[in-house]
């Protein structure tokens, strides 16, 4: 298939649609298998987004196989038979987890991730994994190991991250869903400079496995789509308590693949823009996000600019903390080897080198900064069940830059500053589902967060799915890459 021509009607279906059309053997997984592969084979050497393809030949046995169970009756689930690659930050068993990092270049996983375990319970084939940054440090994605992965809408620009691969991997409808992971802003940031939809979850909704189940850290898996139905969909897949999680959500995941429709009269929405001014904009970014207001009111809410009261900057200082800590617990032992160290990116040796000078009183006081300002943002949230802001604080720049080092004239002073509007509701522990926001004079998307109550990733679903359906970005501005 050449790279201009028109993608088959099997890569253009909806994740629903497809599963419904594999369930009633309306099309064969062999046919799904082979048509994403041609066309990955035409759109991925453009972008680079999907990183360690295993061989055609063994995706389609694992196809093969897959209709041979449906032909028994043994229906996997959702998922039966969709081709998936798994964020390079996350285990497949049998598959490369490199981490970008060329420390861990030829490591194979030896067993499969919890959420990505689920999503092979329930049908999917994994083909290789999503390309990331190296450790996923920065929303940018390039590595040493695979290289750079490029914007769908503009090959010159970045298509963020962590979770670029992924998120360009869905514009370009090479997958059908797609996994990711978020800290900072890993799951929306990407998702709005890829005009899709990305979800970070409550801590807990999907189970993950660390080196201390019982500390709530900041990094969560989560589900991205181009419609919101996929993305409650795929929730639906990996969502459920895990006894290897013993914090995780008990919830039935089953709630998540019932119907999205809700009535949204009268209900109150905070908007927190640049929180007073405290936050600097690239121009355009605010305006863009505040004309989408419209399709808010359209459907019965009231949107409101207001701000929780809580000094924000001493939030981003508990974050730098507590995240340089939870970073190094697995960085450290690399650094302490200048050999190894010198493999490492300055940021990941910045989140080591930070850690290093936090004591445990600075860590007590920084978890206890955390906690207020939940506390902070619940109490905001009794009077607006729903906050929105954007998802960046510039549009997608040049992908040979590593971060933004200034916005609006004011300097940026750590490599993850530029994303504050993303890590501070990482900070609340508040789900955040990221919604196409439009597009800019040069054609570039943007984001904008819709943040929920604790553990609401149902109502922020619901929210979206009523935005989704009055504005449809998705579908009215695809990569011109995709042809016509």
């Amino acid at each position: 298939m050449a790279a201009t021509a028109k993608p088959s009607d099997i890569v253009i279906m909806p994740g629903a649609a497809l599963s419904a059309a594999i369930k009633a053997k309306r099309v064969s997984c062999t046919e799904v298998m082979s048509a994403y592969l041609d066309h990955i084979a035409a759109f991925n050497p453009k972008v680079n987004a999907i990183v360690s393809l295993r061989d055609r030949e063994s995706c389609m046995r694992d196809a093969h196989a897959k209709d041979a169970d449906l032909a028994r009756g043994n229906y996997h689930g959702w998922m039966h038979g969709f081709p998936h690659a798994v964020k390079d930050l996350a285990a497949a068993q049998g598959i490369r987890l490199t981490m970008g990092s060329p420390l861990f270049k030829d490591f194979v996983a030896p067993s499969d991730a919890i959420h990505v375990e689920r999503m092979k319970r329930a049908g999917a084939i994994v083909i290789g994994k999503t390309n990331t940054p190296e450790f996923g440090l920065g929303s940018q994605t390039y590595n040493p190991v695979f290289g750079t992965t490029l914007n769908p809408y503009d090959l010159t620009k970045t298509p963020g991250g962590s979770s670029g691969g992924a998120c360009v991997s869905l514009a370009l409808h090479m997958l059908p869903v797609a996994d990711g992971s978020d800290s900072g802003g890993s799951l929306r940031n990407p998702a709005g400079y890829c005009n899709v939809f990305g979800l970070r979850p409550s801590w807990g909704r999907v189970p993950g496995e660390g080196m201390d189940v019982f500390n709530p850290t900041f990094g969560v898996s989560g589900p991205m789509a181009r419609t919101v139905t996929d993305l409650a969909m795929l929730l639906s897949v990996q969502a459920g308590y895990d006894a290897r999680a013993p914090l995780s959500i008990r919830q039935d995941p089953a709630v998540f693949a019932g119907s999205l429709k809700r009535d949204f009269r009268g209900v109150r929405i905070g908007w927190l823009g640049d929180f007073g001014g405290y936050l600097p904009f690239e121009p355009g970014v605010l305006d863009l996000c505040r004309a989408s207001f419209k399709a808010f009111e359209q459907f019965g809410c009231v949107v409101e600019e207001a701000r929780p009261d809580f000094p924000p900057e001493k939030v981003w200082d508990a974050w730098v903390k507590l995240r340089a800590v939870q970073n190094a617990a697995s960085l450290k032992g690399f650094y302490a080897d200048p050999a190894k160290r010198a493999l490492m990116k300055p940021e990941a040796q910045y989140e080591v080198e930070t850690a290093a000078k936090v004591s445990a009183a600075d860590m007590t006081d920084a978890a206890a900064v955390r906690t207020q300002w939940y506390q902070a943002m619940r109490r905001f949230m009794d009077k607006h069940e729903f906050v929105l802001l954007p998802s960046a604080q510039v549009f997608p720049f040049d992908a040979k830059t590593h971060w933004p080092s200034e916005i609006a004239g004011r300097k940026m002073d750590t490599y993850h500053r530029w994303m504050e509007t993303c890590s501070l509701i990482s900070m609340s522990g508040l789900p955040s589902l990221n919604v196409p926001a439009g597009f800019n004079a040069r054609g570039m998307p943007m984001g904008m967060q819709i943040v929920g109550r604790n553990q609401a990733e149902l109502s922020c679903l619901q929210l979206a799915f009523a935005y989704d359906e009055a504005t449809r970005w998705v579908e009215k501005r695809k990569p011109a890459l995709l042809g016509a």
